[in-house]
Protein backbone atom coordinates (compact mmCIF):
# COMPACT_ATOMS: atom_id res chain seq x y z
CA UNK A 1 0.00 0.00 0.00
CA UNK A 2 0.96 3.46 -0.29
CA UNK A 3 0.24 7.18 1.50
CA UNK A 4 -3.30 8.10 0.91
CA UNK A 5 -3.40 10.73 -2.19
CA UNK A 6 -5.07 13.71 -0.82
CA UNK A 7 -6.97 16.38 -3.42
CA UNK A 8 -6.51 19.45 -1.20
CA UNK A 9 -9.15 20.57 -3.27
CA UNK A 10 -11.42 18.39 -0.92
CA UNK A 11 -10.45 18.42 2.00
CA UNK A 12 -13.83 19.47 4.01
CA UNK A 13 -14.28 19.70 7.78
CA UNK A 14 -17.24 17.56 8.97
CA UNK A 15 -20.02 19.72 10.96
CA UNK A 16 -18.37 18.47 14.46
CA UNK A 17 -15.21 19.34 13.57
CA UNK A 18 -12.97 20.62 16.59
CA UNK A 19 -10.47 23.33 15.24
CA UNK A 20 -7.97 25.69 16.06
CA UNK A 21 -5.19 27.91 13.96
CA UNK A 22 -1.82 29.03 13.56
CA UNK A 23 0.46 30.58 10.96
CA UNK A 24 2.69 28.26 8.65
CA UNK A 25 5.95 27.56 9.35
CA UNK A 26 6.84 26.26 5.61
CA UNK A 27 4.65 25.39 3.36
CA UNK A 28 1.51 23.35 3.69
CA UNK A 29 -1.35 21.89 2.09
CA UNK A 30 -4.61 20.95 3.33
CA UNK A 31 -4.54 17.74 3.92
CA UNK A 32 -1.32 17.75 5.66
CA UNK A 33 -0.47 16.85 8.91
CA UNK A 34 0.86 19.12 11.21
CA UNK A 35 2.86 19.81 14.64
CA UNK A 36 3.07 23.23 15.96
CA UNK A 37 6.84 23.97 16.83
CA UNK A 38 7.20 24.62 20.62
CA UNK A 39 9.95 27.13 19.80
CA UNK A 40 8.95 29.41 16.58
CA UNK A 41 4.84 28.91 17.44
CA UNK A 42 4.42 28.10 13.98
CA UNK A 43 2.73 25.05 12.36
CA UNK A 44 5.24 22.42 10.32
CA UNK A 45 4.86 19.28 8.44
CA UNK A 46 4.31 16.08 11.36
CA UNK A 47 6.56 12.98 10.27
CA UNK A 48 6.68 9.66 12.03
CA UNK A 49 10.91 9.49 11.58
CA UNK A 50 11.79 12.88 12.43
CA UNK A 51 14.86 13.11 14.31
CA UNK A 52 12.78 15.56 16.11
CA UNK A 53 10.88 14.28 18.70
CA UNK A 54 7.73 16.71 18.55
CA UNK A 55 7.57 16.48 14.80
CA UNK A 56 6.55 12.77 15.39
CA UNK A 57 3.15 13.64 17.05
CA UNK A 58 0.88 15.14 14.66
CA UNK A 59 -1.82 17.40 16.51
CA UNK A 60 -4.32 18.03 12.98
CA UNK A 61 -5.26 18.04 9.62
CA UNK A 62 -4.59 21.30 7.67
CA UNK A 63 -7.92 22.74 6.39
CA UNK A 64 -6.53 24.84 3.98
CA UNK A 65 -2.90 25.60 2.61
CA UNK A 66 -0.38 28.60 3.22
CA UNK A 67 2.96 29.43 2.64
CA UNK A 68 5.64 30.49 5.20
CA UNK A 69 3.68 32.96 7.73
CA UNK A 70 0.24 32.61 6.03
CA UNK A 71 -2.64 31.73 8.58
CA UNK A 72 -3.63 28.08 8.47
CA UNK A 73 -6.60 26.31 10.22
CA UNK A 74 -6.06 23.13 11.38
CA UNK A 75 -8.82 20.11 12.72
CA UNK A 76 -7.94 18.38 15.70
CA UNK A 77 -10.83 16.22 15.95
CA UNK A 78 -14.52 15.17 15.04
CA UNK A 79 -14.82 14.00 11.31
CA UNK A 80 -13.17 15.08 8.23
CA UNK A 81 -13.99 14.58 4.44
CA UNK A 82 -9.90 14.00 3.94
CA UNK A 83 -10.35 14.51 -0.19
CA UNK A 84 -8.80 10.64 -0.41
CA UNK A 85 -10.44 7.08 -0.76
CA UNK A 86 -10.59 5.38 2.69
CA UNK A 87 -11.26 1.22 3.60
CA UNK A 88 -14.24 1.67 6.03
CA UNK A 89 -12.97 0.75 9.47
CA UNK A 90 -9.51 0.79 8.95
CA UNK A 91 -6.63 2.68 11.29
CA UNK A 92 -5.06 5.89 9.39
CA UNK A 93 -1.52 6.71 10.78
CA UNK A 94 1.35 9.18 9.82
CA UNK A 95 3.54 8.86 7.47
CA UNK A 96 7.27 8.83 7.01
CA UNK A 97 6.35 11.26 4.34
CA UNK A 98 6.36 14.70 6.28
CA UNK A 99 2.76 15.56 6.36
CA UNK A 100 1.14 12.38 4.93
CA UNK A 101 -1.21 9.76 5.94
CA UNK A 102 -0.71 6.10 5.60
CA UNK A 103 -2.58 2.57 6.56
CA UNK A 104 -1.14 0.77 9.51
CA UNK A 105 0.61 -1.89 7.05
CA UNK A 106 2.72 1.17 6.22
CA UNK A 107 4.45 1.88 8.99
CA UNK A 108 7.80 0.63 8.99
CA UNK A 109 10.11 -0.47 11.57
CA UNK A 110 11.58 2.04 14.04
CA UNK A 111 9.00 4.76 12.60
CA UNK A 112 7.03 5.92 15.85
CA UNK A 113 3.50 5.07 15.70
CA UNK A 114 0.71 8.12 15.57
CA UNK A 115 -2.83 7.49 14.60
CA UNK A 116 -4.87 10.00 13.19
CA UNK A 117 -7.96 8.22 12.94
CA UNK A 118 -10.55 5.51 11.48
CA UNK A 119 -12.13 5.63 8.19
CA UNK A 120 -15.85 5.69 8.90
CA UNK A 121 -16.63 5.59 5.58
CA UNK A 122 -15.03 5.24 2.32
CA UNK A 123 -14.61 9.07 2.15
CA UNK A 124 -15.22 10.14 5.67
CA UNK A 125 -12.15 9.94 8.50
CA UNK A 126 -13.20 10.45 12.35
CA UNK A 127 -10.15 11.96 13.50
CA UNK A 128 -8.82 10.39 17.07
CA UNK A 129 -5.19 11.18 17.40
CA UNK A 130 -2.94 9.16 19.40
CA UNK A 131 0.72 9.15 20.00
CA UNK A 132 2.41 6.66 22.87
CA UNK A 133 5.83 7.47 21.98
CA UNK A 134 7.15 4.26 20.97
CA UNK A 135 8.28 3.57 17.55
CA UNK A 136 7.21 0.21 15.91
Amino acid sequence: MADLVITPANVVAGTNAGTDSASAGEVIAAGDQIYLNSTTKKLMLADSNSATAEARKAIGTALNGGALNQPIKYQKSGDITPGAALTPGAAYYLSDAPGKICPAADVGAGEYVCLIGLAKSASVLTLDYQFPGVAN
